[in-house]
């Protein structure tokens, strides 16, 4: 029997208060004498972190392309697993077998007015070692383009967003039978293509703008970091909002023998090719363009008017790609628990890239490394861990998020019954603390952000975080610093291994990495280099070992804190957050909707800034109807009130003494880490059964982007109101069932009170 006196009251009752830089409570889920003990393992983790061995790590890991599908991936995988067993760990390599297209042609030629054929490569530039590796490299290619053989009339289409088609048909233009030229920016890059396809395009180009990425942001590669004019950015078109993973195994795990749907009958793969180019490449085509000139916001940095078109370029794209089951080889090692093995954290990281990949993904995976070296280290010395940890080092990621949804996929039993949390990195460099993550471990993470300190800054992370919040955060986050929030962590939408933890299992999750200050990026271009990085990205590894701090606390803390830090306040309060949002993007679309109708009645369609241009008269949408938000609303009245019952019920257990046992306590947790898989819904959300979790989900058009309460969110941007009230109806229901749980909680919290 043992006796936790204020475990409890410090793991749930923080109800998200701040801590002012500096102070050092028992971290959430210790009681004082064990929290004690805790600070001190980390002050001796801290103690053994050596920026040299990122730096080492880094230079082995980029010396070879590690695309999926290439030696060096194999090796590479090879060489982590060894290490992770050399400091203790259980490791294996679990390989899946995916279908991944490498090119085998990429042809883009300028018809008319004037010849021109673009170069499609990327030379190697001089102090660049591995930018010679061309030959042994994928070339720069959109993988899950179709093939294709298409010629047409060539038509800029911005970003390729929705709201540039709302443009575009203002302006009297479509895209069927054309094919479109897009920039990279304001979503992920595979909703250009979607969007293109769904309106009937050919095909797809897409380029970095210089006055997004490169010669307008600052000094261009070698001289400085910023995209070049030869650099491509890479990267899948899957359609990740629909569906990540395999494109050919939906739902189950991608094994050698598993059974595959036909690539004709995938969903989430593309009817049309698509091409990525440098903006050297660009400026022919778009130079060839007439028609309209692009409004202001279209406008970018390259030497030409912008122009719309279509036409007078004509264009053709023909690709062709090699369809081959290619095996992703996921590293997993694992360092069982001493008092709750069958209770897991788990620790991930992606290690294939396009070409070196340094700064994405093996700045984060050599953080990852030498957090659990030194793991494994503390509990060779007798600091085992209470709670199995597990370390991944995923393949395939940059395809689609594949090696760790198929991982997921094929362990989802197992894991839904142990694993406690996930926390996932990616790239990383210097700069500012940014995390996202399940708001139940918001003030887990915010005493995590103050008790690490910035390698430059003489203020912890958090510190240095709300700082730069008060300046250019958002009203909501600045209203959670009012509110005494230390660290307001951003929900999570796609773009990383943290999904198919999170939106397809219901495992409350974290994503972390530092960034904002690295001098210029190469992103999934062959210039992703370790001499670029240790140039620009983190001059001497030190944001990689803060990282390390950062993540091996989180790791650390959740592996053998007593009571696991799950808030219940922290999630009502978010919720309530997200519900005001969607009530008054209804109220605002419903005013918006009146006044349009008004103008389109009174004949004013819009603000025309050149008399000459021709727009096309908008015409009256339906009026908003009231939606039945009443169900929304009774049921977080519900969650607040369980909610306090819980803190109320936690607080009376803390401080009465109780004596609880291992049991108990293994029963406790339980329930505070499965509040989490109440969220989700076997059904998903419509469209896209995948995606269970009904709190965050990546937006069907963003992408990346996040979209909380999604299925409420989405049906009323898209004016569904039959779905919008069914939507409702669903998640009040999920809201009342999380209240339950907690009542759930409570009532255990009492029964050991007595």
């Amino acid at each position: 029997m043992k006796k936790i006196t204020g475990i409890i009251t410090i793991a749930v009752m923080c109800g998200g208060v701040a801590l002012a830089a500096g102070d050092s409570p028992a971290p959430l889920g210790f009681s004082e004498q064990e929290g004690a003990d805790q600070l001190a393992l980390e002050a001796e983790f801290d103690r053994r972190v050596n920026p040299d061995n990122l730096d080492m790590w880094m230079q082995r890991l980029t010396a070879e392309p590690h695309h999926l599908g290439a030696p060096g991936t194999k090796t590479a995988a090879e060489a982590m697993a060894e290490a992770f067993r050399s400091w203790g760990y259980e490791a294996e390599i679990e390989t899946f077998h995916i279908l991944f297209p490498t090119p085998k042609e990429r042809v883009l030629q300028l018809l008319s007015p004037e010849p021109y054929t673009a170069a499609l490569v990327e030379p190697a530039i001089e102090g660049d070692r591995t930018s010679e590796q061309a030959d042994r490299s994928l070339p720069p290619y959109n993988a899950y383009s179709a093939d294709g053989d298409v010629t047409g009339e060539l038509i800029y289409v911005n970003q390729g967003i929705p709201a540039d088609y709302e443009e575009l048909e203002r302006l009297g233009l479509d895209v069927k039978g054309k094919i479109v030229i897009a920039r990279y920016g304001g979503s992920w890059r595979g909703i250009k293509p979607k969007l293109a396809q769904e309106h009937g395009a050919l095909g797809v180009i897409l380029y970095s703008d210089p006055a997004d990425d490169g010669y307008a942001q600052g000094d261009a590669y070698p001289k400085g970091g910023h995209r070049n004019q030869d650099s491509v950015q890479r990267g899948s078109v899957i359609d990740l909002p629909l569906r990540p993973g395999d494109p050919v195994t939906p739902g189950v795990g991608a094994t050698e023998n598993a059974k595959r749907i036909s690539r004709e009958d995938s969903e989430s793969l593309l009817k049309i090719p698509v091409l990525p180019i440098s903006y050297n490449d660009a400026l022919p085509f778009l130079k060839a363009l007439d028609g309209a000139v692009a409004p202001d916001s279209w406008r970018g940095a390259l030497p030409i008017t912008y122009h719309v078109g279509p036409g007078p370029a004509r264009v053709r794209l023909k690709l062709a790609f090699d369809w081959t089951l290619t095996p992703a080889y996921n590293v997993i090692a694992k360092l069982e628990g001493e008092t709750y093995p069958d209770e897991w954290v788990m620790r991930g990281n992606h290690h294939d890239a396009w070409v070196s990949g340094a700064a994405d993904p093996v700045s984060g995976m050599v953080a990852l490394m030498e957090e659990a070296r030194i793991v494994g280290e503390l509990a060779r010395a007798g600091n085992r861990p209470a709670r199995t940890i597990l370390y991944a080092g995923w393949d395939a990621e940059e395809p689609g998020l594949i090696g760790s949804v198929e991982w997921v996929e094929q362990h989802a039993r197992e894991l839904d019954a142990k694993l406690v949390a996930y926390i996932n990195t990616d790239g990383t460099s210097r700069g500012f603390l940014n995390a996202g993550g399940s708001h139940t471990l918001e003030p887990f993470f915010g005493q995590i952000a103050n008790a690490v300190m910035d390698p430059h800054k003489g203020i912890t992370v958090g510190e240095r975080r709300r700082k730069l919040l008060r300046l250019i955060g958002s009203e909501e986050q600045k209203k959670a610093l009012d509110a005494g929030i230390a660290y307001p962590l951003s929900a999570l939408g796609s773009g990383s291994d943290y999904s198919g933890f999170l939106q397809h299992l219901g495992i409350a999750s974290l994503n972390i990495g530092f960034g904002g200050e690295g001098g210029g990026s190469q992103y999934h271009s062959a210039y992703d280099s370790y001499d670029h990085y240790v140039r620009f990205g983190d001059p001497g590894f030190l944001y990689g070992a803060a990282l390390a701090k950062v993540a091996g606390r989180a790791t650390l803390r959740l592996a053998n804190a007593d009571i696991l830090p799950f808030d219940t306040e922290a999630f009502t309060r978010t919720v309530a957050v997200y519900l005001d949002q969607v009530t008054g993007l209804a109220d605002n679309m419903r005013k918006e909707t009146a006044e349009h109708n008004e103008r389109v009645r009174d004949g004013i369609y819009a603000a025309v800034a050149d008399p000459s241009e021709a727009y096309v008269p908008r015409i009256e949408k339906d009026p908003v109807p009231h939606l039945a938000f009443a169900a929304l609303e009774n049921a977080l009245a519900k969650l607040r009130v369980s909610s306090a019952a819980f803190d109320e019920a936690a607080k009376n257990l803390a401080e009465g003494g109780a004596n609880i046992s291992k049991r108990q306590q293994a029963e406790l947790n339980r329930l505070l880490y499965r509040m989490e898989r109440k969220m989700i819904r076997a059904e998903g959300l419509p469209r896209r059964p995948w995606f269970v979790h009904h709190i965050y989900a990546p937006g069907f058009y963003t992408g990346y982007g996040v979209k909380t309460l999604p299925g409420v969110r989405e049906a009323i941007e898209q004016r569904n109101w039959q779905e919008a009230n069914q939507q409702i109806d669903i998640l009040a229901n999920i809201l009342t069932d999380i209240a339950t749980h907690m009542d759930q909680m409570t009532t255990l919290a009492e029964d050991l009170s007595d």
